[in-house]
């Protein structure tokens, strides 16, 4: 089964989302815990969750991919601000578990200046505060271009951080195809290459989501600057090459590209074409 979806507004529930997700050929979706720039996330209406698990199971989606605020920084300097990303983090799985068995996604965060190390300790910190042994949600860390301060950009980092989480069995990794490439992983001429370092470094085992974006910038650019599909540096050959590849065509893929609806639609529709 190829599993199909892309960002979707979460402001009308999650019946809405499924139904937006099927009128344009997808069978699942990703999308905001809250406002992207963070603040308070709606209720949570029991009667819209338990319509969108029936609709879901009746069009046989795949996993949905919640995706934690951008300004949840797990390794901030500032106090105040990695409570911010506790307290989220908590909130939001909690909420997750109104539809259990999915997944939740969040950037690694940014080190501010107090270096990699210090910023891994937070991040594995901030984490084993918020998962529970009991726990249904998958907890995804995100591959990252490796702008700035970034934590991430490199797969030994995000080992880092998993080899540190207690409940290791609830955390797994996002590949984002425009983050690895402008990190310096040459997923256009040497997919092969690029996911054997992954199975050396992190293993296969751990990689539960891809995130479909092409890349306006060139490879090991750490830009991050999303394109749309066969429009950027990766080119559509790339994309055909990941969603067909054995170690990966069985995992769910996420669109983020700037794209409306129409524009999702026709890059779902030419991403089915290519899936063998």
């Amino acid at each position: 089964m190829f599993y199909i979806g892309c960002h979707l507004s979460s402001s009308k529930g999650f019946l809405n989302m499924g139904e937006e997700a099927l009128s344009i050929g997808a069978n699942t979706f990703q999308f905001f815990t809250r406002n992207p720039r963070g603040g308070q996330a709606k209720d949570i209406d029991k009667s819209d969750v338990m319509a969108f698990t029936n609709f879901a199971k009746a069009h046989k989606f795949g996993k949905i991919l919640a995706h934690a605020p951008y300004t949840m920084n797990p390794c901030a300097a500032e106090s105040h601000i990695r409570e911010f990303a506790v307290n989220t983090l908590k909130d939001d799985l909690e909420r997750m578990e109104e539809v259990p068995g999915n997944m939740y996604n969040l950037h690694p965060g940014n080190h501010v200046g107090q270096g990699v190390e210090k910023g891994i300790e937070l991040i594995t910190d901030t984490l084993n505060s918020v998962l529970k042994q009991n726990q249904t949600t998958t907890v995804l860390l995100e591959t990252m271009s490796g702008k700035g301060t970034e934590i991430g950009g490199k797969f030994e980092e995000i080992k880092q951080i998993l080899n540190e989480i207690k409940f290791s069995e609830h955390i797994g990794v996002c590949f984002d195809t425009c983050h690895v490439s402008d990190a310096g992983y040459d997923i256009v001429n040497n997919l092969d290459r690029v996911l054997d370092e992954f199975d050396d470094i992190i293993g296969l085992d751990k990689l539960k989501a891809i995130h479909l974006n092409d890349s306006m910038n060139e490879p090991g650019s750490h830009k991050d600057r999303h394109q749309k599909i066969g429009d950027g540096m990766l080119g559509l050959e790339t994309f055909g090459n990941v969603i067909n590849h054995p170690a990966l065509k069985h995992l769910p893929f996420y669109l983020e590209t700037p794209n409306e609806l129409d524009g999702f639609k026709s890059e779902i529709t030419l991403l089915k074409k290519l899936y063998l």
